[in-house]
């Protein structure tokens, strides 16, 4: 399953699979698909060709488990995979074109440095990098090989990213964009909401018939039966005996023969329901049979028990509101409605500029409060998604936000307070470190411009077509 491969990510050669996609390179449907030449290539950069061989290769490096690309073939796995080497090839080029190298002695270093590697007194062990090793199915020059590979890769970035020390003004101004204080006013809109018990039994009608295709609800006439080694072989114990009557139960549905046939043959009692409607509070196995609608006859596990089920009828109907339990459900559909067409009309007055101050004054009377924010972190009242906006907006301006528990208000921005702070403590030094990461992230989203004009990518579709089948 595809948690495999998410598992695998995890994993220490994931990391590196990681570490080279950091410049996200989109190339799907960059450059022609191949119309003719070597059918043995599944994708080009300019004139380098990756083989078929090439990726295999890959694949088996990678360590994902054979069975994981086999069952993830309709998500796509194999293009994801084929995406990890395109962007590997392409900076193993761009290694090449810089003429970056790594010495011997450097790459012996990196070993002897790492902390695996060296016992509690930090002295390196060959034992435990030979033992390293072993548990991962490696050999040396496999490892050291990556772990070239990995450093290069390094010294690339490093090196499309050196000179990103920043001028102490950018530093002061993004440590004022996440600290300086911000004063708001705000009011909380579910005054303004229709109350649940000023809906009438009209607009509920009203709102069935305009939505009559969205809420027609599925009912079920199924019969299902419970089964284990007591009922079926008279005993407690799942032995052999038991899945024997299992598979002979499973062989008679796959010979189509009817439900009441197999439960009389193996003196199964039946469980018959009528005008089933799926909700929360029914019978657990109930509700799995419904999610299970579309396969109308079969048996699965649940817990220690077997299920065999067989579904008669499957009918849609309007929403009935004598029903206590669908009339409250469809009650809070329209208020949920109702809440976000105020809560819309309100935002496009925001947005077309027809709500100012007065009509907030207005609105808010007596129901303003107001409420000073310590930094663009500080989520103690909002969600920290909404204070990041709060922030992100000039004074004097307005705009909905919302808290952890989905509430909304109507906000205005008030004042913004500037802080200071010693350009000689060490939290300023974090702030030059951040903004200097800020900088060379920059760089490296245009390195990637760079090299989506540079490289052109071709994918052979045909290739790629019969390597899944080869996977199949």
């Amino acid at each position: 399953m595809i948690s495999s491969l998410r598992n695998f990510a995890k994993t220490k050669f994931a990391g590196l699979l990681v570490f080279i996609m950091i410049i996200p390179f989109v190339f799907w449907g960059m450059g022609g698909m191949f119309s003719s030449g070597n059918t043995n290539n599944i994708a080009k950069i300019n004139n380098n060709s990756i083989s078929t061989e090439d990726f295999i290769d890959y694949v088996n490096k990678s360590g994902i488990p054979e069975k994981t690309i086999r069952e993830n073939l309709e998500q796509n796995i194999i293009e994801e995979i084929l995406s990890g080497l395109v962007s590997t090839t392409l900076l193993d080029l761009e290694i090449k074109d810089f003429d970056l190298t790594i010495s011997e002695v450097t790459l012996l270093k990196k070993i002897k440095e790492n902390k695996n590697f060296r016992d509690e007194n930090g002295v390196f062990q060959r034992i435990k990098y030979e033992k390293f090793l072993l548990e991962n199915n490696l050999s040396a020059p496999g490892f050291e090989q990556r772990l070239k590979l990995r450093e290069l890769q390094r010294n690339l970035f490093d090196y499309i990213g050196a000179g990103t020390t920043s001028p102490q003004f950018l530093t002061t101004k993004l440590f004022n964009e996440e600290n300086q204080k911000l004063e708001i006013e705000f009011i909380d809109l579910n005054d303004f909401y229709v109350n649940k018990d000023d809906i009438t039994d009209k607009e509920l009608e009203n709102f069935i018939k305009d939505n009559k295709d969205e809420l027609k609800i599925e009912y079920l006439d199924f019969s299902y039966t419970i089964i284990n080694p007591k009922n079926l072989i008279g005993v407690d114990d799942f032995n052999q005996s038991f899945f024997d009557k299992i598979d002979e139960i499973e062989v008679s549905i796959s010979n189509e023969i009817d439900f009441k046939t197999i439960t009389s043959n193996f003196d199964l009692k039946p469980v018959d329901i009528s005008n089933f409607r799926f909700s929360t509070d029914k019978n657990e196995i109930e509700k799995k049979i419904y999610e299970l609608r579309n396969n109308k006859f079969d048996i699965f596990e649940n817990k220690n028990d077997y299920i065999l089920y067989n579904i008669k009828n499957i009918t849609q109907k309007s929403p009935d509101l004598s029903d206590k339990q669908i009339k409250e459900e469809v009650l809070e559909l329209v208020f949920q409605k109702n809440k976000f067409d105020y809560n819309q009309k309100l935002l496009n007055e925001i947005t077309n500029k027809k709500f100012n101050d007065n009509n907030f004054s207005e609105m808010g009377k007596d129901k303003i409060q107001a409420i000073n924010l310590n930094s663009v972190r500080d989520n103690k009242k909002f969600d920290i998604n909404a204070v990041e906006v709060l922030y992100s907006l000039p004074e004097k301006s307005f705009t909905l936000i919302n808290d952890e528990n989905n509430n909304i208000y109507l906000a205005k921005v008030k004042k913004f307070e500037q802080q200071t702070i010693d350009t000689n403590k060490e939290e300023f030094k974090q702030y030059i470190s951040k903004q200097n990461s800020n900088n060379k992230n920059s760089l490296l989203k245009s390195y990637d411009t760079f090299l989506n004009d540079k490289y052109d990518v071709s994918l052979n579709q045909q290739t790629i077509e019969r390597v899944k089948n080869y996977f199949k």
